[in-house]
């Protein structure tokens, strides 16, 4: 089931305080939800769904501007439905409307997410989708992204790692896309090529619970991973 129909059947169940729970609360106020009490795992994705929303509202501020690229790549990430984007209109309107900070929301999300980090990261990388969707990555994006990784716990080698498989393929060093580094041996650079596409394969993203509209950003790193990989084969000759 999508997203949306999770929201619609068990939102108003959900067991979630701060800005997210808050956000909910309004929504439940313009939405027909009802009240079923949410399994685990919709509670997850729900969550999940609603701070990157929100993230993502806060984050339309960090270049001043939203522009229409931005707006199709957010679209791209949650494959709104027919009929529910005024619904999701709804939540990004009153995000970016909200006294609260972005910096609540990242904390929210680092606290319910502490014991999956593979999660924040998938946050992490669903933002740089929504901020590098019009070709360029602005100074206040990059500042705004570089501090959401802060708060997620995300070291800087991991965030250069991420930010550099969102990069216009121009500006891409195959190395920082794999996380590699130049010196390495072709054994090692084999080995973790194999793990980093054993873990961004489209299967373990779902195993992790991202909701479905959120597996085409899980393709997207891959297909950077894969041309990173072929581009330094080649110079290799491996």
């Amino acid at each position: 089931m999508s997203i949306w129909g999770k929201l619609a059947g068990a939102a108003a169940g959900l067991a979630i305080g701060g800005p997210i729970g808050a956000l909910i609360g309004a929504l439940a106020g313009h939405y027909a939800l009802d009240r079923k009490r949410s399994d685990e795992s919709a509670t997850k994705e729900i969550a999940f769904t609603i701070g990157v929303i929100a993230l993502g509202a806060k984050m339309a501020k960090a270049d001043g501007r939203v522009t229409r690229d931005e707006v199709s790549a957010f679209k791209e990430v949650f494959k709104v439905p027919p009929g529910e984007e005024k619904n999701v209109a709804r939540v990004f309107n009153l995000a970016k409307q909200d006294v609260a900070g972005f910096e609540a929301y990242a904390d929210q999300l680092a606290e319910l997410f502490a014991d999956d980090p593979a999660l924040l990261r998938d946050v992490l990388a669903g933002l740089f989708h929504i901020a590098a969707a019009d070709g360029v990555l602005h100074p206040g994006e990059d500042e705004y992204l570089r501090e959401v990784a802060r708060r997620f716990g995300i070291p800087e080698a991991e965030f250069s790692h991420i930010r550099a498989q969102f990069l216009p393929e121009e500006r891409r060093n195959p190395y920082d896309v794999l996380g590699a580094s130049p010196d390495m041996d072709d054994a090692s650079l084999k080995r973790l090529y194999r793990r980093l596409v054993a873990e961004n394969h489209p299967d373990k993203a779902i195993a992790r619970g991202l909701p479905e509209e959120f597996i085409a950003i899980a393709n997207e790193r891959l297909a950077a991973i894969n041309e990173a990989w072929e581009e330094i084969r080649r110079e290799r000759g491996i």
